[in-house]
């Protein structure tokens, strides 16, 4: 029994794992801290070591660097590209050094700033730049030399015309990053996280022209078989390296022995946060080149580098004020207004306070020092108050008693602590009702971002959503609108009218009916074939739709009694908004019948899949259970499988499947 709480314990990890570097290295959007990733690879190598009878060949533990992207041409690296190994203290660097005296007398070692950003490979020929490449899985990366032609401080052309590969990172600056965010806010698009995922996705744009909009940076740290240039050592190669022309991070240091290392370490934790470019620790390597084989590789990692993390970062800075802002239904929500400050790469100079409850529990206080992280390295929050830092006379927190933007008495949640303008014609539930319309995941108006709708809601252009569509009656009224020209206005109404065609899920979920997300919208959409049939729609139509639960049926039903969201969907007709459902023929055979997908497919994405059962009816769940119809199942399955035989559940492969679909 203990056994097998172990092995799903290992199976679960392997899932979790394997979920996150799919979101990290593909999606560009990790969902959890690193900190939080380095505890689970930890505890799943530990276990690996006591239990290899549960442990998988293909594991994230023995994984380097990222997945591929499949629309990029693949290159095989003839040296492979490994990752290294991380240690979280200064105990377990002297471990790390203890190993290697074991095998070597004399060495000693190169301090180098773990720059934050993705590594990547150069190819010269005759010293002229001639192949670009990704890390990849450390065997195989991607072709992205078009794009590094847009680095400009990658060299194009060698000071010396020789045949050489040399690595390094490729990274975006801070000050890059919070320019072109504030363009993206402007444009209404979703805020990049961090240096880290602007530099991956950046790079790996299948449009130059965006990765030279990006304008990256790069540092090269490695020359690849180092013995043809007769170079020995780390500290030559990095002066080599220079030599050549590249850019070589000046951070970086000669050190006799581990002491030097921490002592090194300690002074780059505070440089690292004046530079301009996002760290995320330091790399330690031996610098003879001629020990390397001496003290050896694991399958993942090299025996003679390590690298240290530095800790999560968290920020002491002042509150300065508390400011209130409210959503589309109604919801207002404090936020910090901080003294600016860099976490994880990014400015920040708001946080989310959440609620009342938050603040008091807490006892913030304008004027007080407060600490500062991101969540999920996304949403800066405030943690906690400094107390020991707390100047006299702070006045205790109280809550708004009228709403911001319409001045009415504002209401409290019993069931969530929230506060809510209950005001349906307040004028700032009306602006963020318009901003969520227009926006990329509703109904993704080209030109008409967060800045445009306020400056042309404060003209009074904009007074609900149905006046986005009478905007072309204004057009040379809004040619005198500062940065406001002719091409940008005839691209911005000719997106409007496109917006007309849009699906009807983009439609449902623009009306923002409070808790009606895009998934739902999309289920709604798939059985209700107009925005009439769903007005029309009873309870009990609804509550037996998958994953619609009381809250949202009641939410649905109320938003369409309101006489006031009939008039305004009656207007939008008006304009020519009706969209309809685009599907036309429906195909059931999969319908009633449920599929759970283990394992790697050899010629289709588990996504693939999935979509197409739902496409002819049927439903794709994550566990299996007696109510499992088949599994299908590829390389690698897991525990999955061996439930699904356990339970007598008929397992199926891709060639089966594909038969079925026929």
């Amino acid at each position: 029994m203990i056994n097998q709480t172990i092995k799903d314990r290992m199976d679960q990890l392997y899932e979790q794992l394997n979920l996150y570097n799919y979101q990290y290295y593909v999606l560009d959007s990790p969902t959890i801290e690193d900190t939080e990733y380095d505890s689970l690879i930890r505890e799943l190598e530990e276990l690996e070591k006591a239990y290899p009878e549960f442990a998988r060949e293909v594991s994230p533990t023995k994984q380097v660097g990222s997945y591929i992207n499949t629309s990029l041409e693949s290159i095989t690296h003839e040296v492979p590209m490994m990752s290294l190994g991380d240690v979280f203290n200064f105990d377990e660097l002297r471990e790390f050094d203890e190993k290697i005296k074991k095998v070597v007398d004399q060495y000693s070692y190169v301090v180098e700033l773990k720059i934050d950003g993705i590594a990547s490979t150069a190819h010269y020929k005759s010293g002229m730049f001639n192949l670009g490449a990704t890390r990849g899985n450390g065997q195989v990366g991607e072709n992205v030399t078009t794009n590094m032609l847009t680095i400009n401080s990658l060299p194009k052309i060698l000071t010396s015309p020789i045949d050489v590969e040399v690595r390094g990172e490729v990274y975006m600056k801070k000050s890059v990053l919070d320019k072109l965010n504030e363009e993206r806010k402007n444009d209404g698009l979703p805020l990049l996280a961090n240096p880290r995922n602007a530099a991956g996705g950046s790079l790996r744009q299948l449009d130059p022209n965006i990765t030279k909009q990006r304008k990256l940076d790069q540092f090269a740290y490695t020359l690849v078989n180092p013995e043809k240039y007769n170079v020995k050592n780390q500290m030559d190669a990095l002066d080599y390296l220079k030599t050549l022309g590249f850019n070589v991070n000046p951070n970086h240091v000669h050190c006799k022995d581990i002491e030097e290392v921490i002592e090194t370490i300690e002074k780059y934790d505070s440089l690292r946060k004046t530079l301009d470019y996002a760290t995320d620790g330091i790399v330690i390597k031996v610098n003879e080149f001629d020990l390397y084989d001496t003290i050896g590789y694991t399958v993942k990692v090299p025996k003679w580098a390590i690298a240290y993390k530095f800790p999560a970062e968290v920020v002491t800075t002042r509150l300065n004020d508390i400011i209130f802002t409210i959503g589309r239904t109604g919801k207002i929500i404090p936020n910090a207004v901080l003294d600016p400050v860099y976490i994880a790469g990014t400015k920040v100079a708001r946080a989310t306070l959440n609620n009342e409850d938050f603040i008091v529990s807490r006892d913030i206080r304008v004027g007080d020092y407060v600490k500062v992280r991101k969540a999920g390295e996304i949403i800066p929050e405030v943690i906690e108050v400094d107390f020991s830092r707390r100047p006299e006379g702070l006045k205790p927190f109280e809550m708004l008693k009228y709403c911001p933007m319409c001045g009415s008495l504002i209401v409290k949640s019993k069931s969530d602590s929230l506060h809510f303008c209950p005001n349906k014609e307040c004028g700032g539930r009306r602006l963020e009702e318009i901003i969520h319309y227009a926006s990329r995941v509703a109904m993704d108006i080209e030109g008409l971002g967060e800045k445009q709708i306020e400056l042309l809601y404060s003209l009074g252009y904009l007074k609900d959503i149905s006046d986005i569509y009478i905007l072309k009656n204004y057009e040379q009224e809004l040619l005198a609108i500062e940065r406001f020209g002719k091409k940008k206005i005839d691209n911005l109404l000719n997106a409007i009218e496109e917006s007309k065609n849009n699906n009807l899920d983009q439609f449902i979920f623009g009306l923002g009916i409070h808790y009606i997300g895009a998934k739902a919208s999309k289920t709604l959409a798939k059985v209700f074939t107009s925005i009439d049939a769903l007005k029309q729609a009873t309870y009990d139509e609804l509550i037996i739709l998958p994953d619609f639960g009381e809250v949202m049926v009641d939410s649905i039903i109320s938003y369409f009694k309101d006489e006031k969201h009939n008039e305004l969907i009656q207007k939008l007709k008006e304009y020519g908004v009706d969209p309809k459902s685009k599907t036309i023929e429906i195909n059931d055979k999969f319908s009633g019948l449920t599929f759970v997908l283990t394992g790697t497919l050899p010629n289709m994405t588990r996504d693939e899949a999935s979509k197409i059962i739902e496409s002819l009816g049927g439903k794709t769940s994550n566990s299996v259970s007696k109510k499992t119809s088949y599994v299908l199942a590829g390389e690698n399955a897991g525990s999955k499988l061996e439930k699904a035989q356990a339970l007598n559940v008929k397992i199926i492969d891709e060639e089966e499947f594909k038969s079925m679909i026929k």
